[in-house]
């Protein structure tokens, strides 16, 4: 079985606090885009630099559904049931963190994951 690979962005600390937080209930390997081969995976830096990416046996998971995906396999799978059944709305709320990373909500966001 391989390993679950996740390219996130290590520069971004909601991101680094996020991949710490999963990582406590589950084995994957993170890969920071700026520093991994993508070219490698088929990924380019537009997709990264938008989006964390989640690779699981050859299936490929981005954004929200990527945050779907690891809250299911880290355990919690009520948290995931929603994020999957609000599907526009998540990925919606998933593209606005992901462009107001500097906001007060996504600070203190991940200030509550690095707790």
């Amino acid at each position: 079985m391989s390993k679950i690979l996740v390219f996130y962005d290590g520069q971004c600390e909601l991101c680094k606090n996020s991949i710490h937080w999963v990582g406590k209930k589950l084995d994957f390997d993170a890969l920071d885009y700026h520093v991994a081969d993508i070219d490698k995976f088929g990924l380019t830096l537009e997709q990264c630099s938008q989006e964390v990416i989640v690779i699981d046996q050859n299936q490929q998971y981005a954004g929200a559904d990527a945050a779907a995906f690891l809250l299911a396999k880290r355990g919690n799978t009520n948290l995931a049931r929603i994020v999957r059944s609000l599907g526009p709305i998540s990925r919606f709320t998933y593209r606005w963190i992901a462009g107001h990373r500097r906001s007060i909500p996504v600070k203190f966001l991940s200030y509550l994951l690095r707790r």
